[in-house]
């Protein structure tokens, strides 16, 4: 399963840094940020199951950053 946030993320290094920590914290997803977006998109994947898009949008405002899933 994909899901794709908007997020408020702007720099490369910040984004490095979140895909990073996703990536530790929940182990069965990969992330990627497009930056040149307008929306800043953030694309988690999770091949083995579905992605709890609440408790990721609440894990990204602990490091300050606002997040919300854009509609298919």
């Amino acid at each position: 399963m994909i899901e794709v946030f908007k997020t408020d993320v702007r720099e490369q290094h910040h984004a490095e840094m979140l895909v990073t920590q996703i990536c530790n914290s929940f182990k069965n997803y990969s992330a990627t940020f497009d930056l040149t977006d307008c929306d800043k998109i953030l694309r988690v994947d999770s091949p083995s199951g579905e992605i709890h898009s609440a408790t990721l949008i609440e894990f990204l405002k602990e490091f300050g950053i606002s997040a919300e899933v854009l509609p298919e």
